[in-house]
C-alpha cells in the first residue's frame, strides 16, 4: 500500500521528464506533501516560495501565461481560503492553466489540528467560476487522473489525502474527469460519497445489505462541474439519497447534489459530514467518531431517509 503523496511525486516526476511545461511550486511544505525530491531532479522547474502562498499562486498564474503548466501545493486551507483572491482573480478570472493541490483535507489534517483543518475549501472554491474541483479516492484514480488533468486546459483544485487509502479501483479502471463512478448497483437508496468517505460508504452498503436494504454507491470524484446525469439517474431509481463527505455539509457535496436534485429530481436526502464545526486535534478514527462520519452513521442516515421516502 502506497501513500497518495508518494504516488503524486512519482507520477509528477514521470510527467515532468516527458513534458517541459510542468512546474511544481511549494510553499514550505514540500516534505510533508511528498514533492521535496522533485527539487533536486528538476532544479529549474521545482521551487519553494516559503510561507508565501499568495506569491506561490501569483507566480503560477504568471508562468501559466507563458505556456507552463504549474502545480502549486500546500495544506488544504493554505491552498484554498488563504489564496482565495489569487485563485479567483489571477488564476480563474484570467483563465490560467494552474493546478492547485490542497493536501490533508477536512479531518485528514488529524494532529495538525483545527487551524490546518479545512472544512470549507470546497464551499469557498465552488463559488468561483471556471474552476474544476477534483478529489481522488485512491492511488489508482490518482495515477489515472494526472495525465488527464495536464491534458485538461483550465484551473483545477485537487483535494488530496496524503497518506494510505483503501484501494477502490482495479488497474483497468477508466478515468473520466467529468463522470462519477458506479461502485455498487442498488435499488433502495443511493450513497453519494467523495474522498475518504467512499470506503465508509462501501462498508455501510455491506451493513445495509445484512438488513435487506440494497444501497447504490457512487463515487463523486469531481465536485465541480458535478456529474448531474449520474445523480439524476440514480435518484430516480432509488428515490432516496445520502451524501457522505469529509467537509462541512454546507457548501460541499451535499450542497452540490441538492442543487441538482431540487431542480431535476426532488427526493429525500440526508447528509453525513461535518455539521458546521471547526476541527480539532485527533487521529482520523477518533475524528470520524467525533463528527459522526463512520459507516455506522451512514447506515443510520440511510434508514432515516428511507422512512422519509415511504411517508
Amino acid at each position: 500500500m502506497e501513500e497518495m503523496r508518494k504516488v503524486l511525486c512519482e507520477e509528477l516526476e514521470k510527467l515532468m521528464e516527458k513534458d517541459q511545461r510542468i512546474i511544481v511550486i511549494d510553499a514550505d511544505l514540500a516534505k510533508p506533501n511528498g514533492t521535496l525530491s522533485l527539487r533536486s531532479k528538476f532544479p529549474e522547474r521545482a521551487f519553494d516560495v516559503g510561507i508565501a502562498e499568495q506569491n506561490m499562486a501569483g507566480m503560477a498564474a504568471g508562468m501559466a501565461a507563458y505556456g507552463c503548466v504549474p502545480f502549486i501545493t500546500s495544506f488544504t486551507p493554505f491552498a484554498s481560503r488563504r489564496i482565495c483572491d489569487q485563485i479567483a482573480i489571477s488564476i480563474c478570472y484570467a483563465k490560467k492553466n494552474v493546478k492547485i493541490i490542497g493536501t490533508a483535507p477536512g479531518i485528514a489534517a488529524q494532529l495538525n489540528g483545527g487551524t490546518h483543518m479545512s472544512m470549507e475549501d470546497i464551499g469557498v472554491l465552488r463559488s468561483i467560476p471556471d474552476i474544476t474541483i477534483f478529489e481522488p479516492v485512491d492511488i489508482v484514480q490518482l495515477k489515472k487522473s494526472l495525465p488527464a488533468l495536464i491534458e485538461y486546459k483550465g484551473p483545477v483544485y485537487i483535494r488530496l489525502f496524503r497518506k494510505v487509502l483503501p484501494i477502490v479501483f482495479n488497474n483497468d479502471y477508466e478515468f473520466d474527469l467529468f463522470k462519477g463512478d458506479y461502485l455498487k448497483e442498488g435499488k433502495d437508496v443511493t450513497l453519494f460519497a467523495s474522498g475518504i468517505m467512499v470506503s465508509e460508504a462501501l462498508e455501510a452498503a455491506k451493513k445495509l445489505k445484512e438488513e435487506n436494504i440494497d444501497a447504490e454507491v457512487i463515487n463523486i470524484h469531481t465536485l465541480k462541474p458535478i456529474d448531474s446525469k449520474i445523480i439524476i439517474e440514480s435518484a430516480e431509481k432509488t428515490g432516496a439519497v445520502v451524501t457522505c463527505e469529509n467537509h462541512n455539509v454546507i457548501g460541499g457535496l451535499k450542497s452540490a447534489v441538492s442543487e441538482v436534485l431540487i431542480e431535476k429530481c426532488p427526493v429525500p436526502l440526508k447528509a453525513v459530514g461535518v455539521k458546521d464545526h471547526f476541527g480539532e486535534v485527533g487521529k482520523l478514527d477518533y475524528l470520524k467518531e467525533k463528527y459522526h462520519m463512520t459507516s455506522k452513521d451512514i447506515v443510520e442516515a440511510a434508514k432515516e431517509v428511507l422512512k422519509l421516502k415511504h411517508k
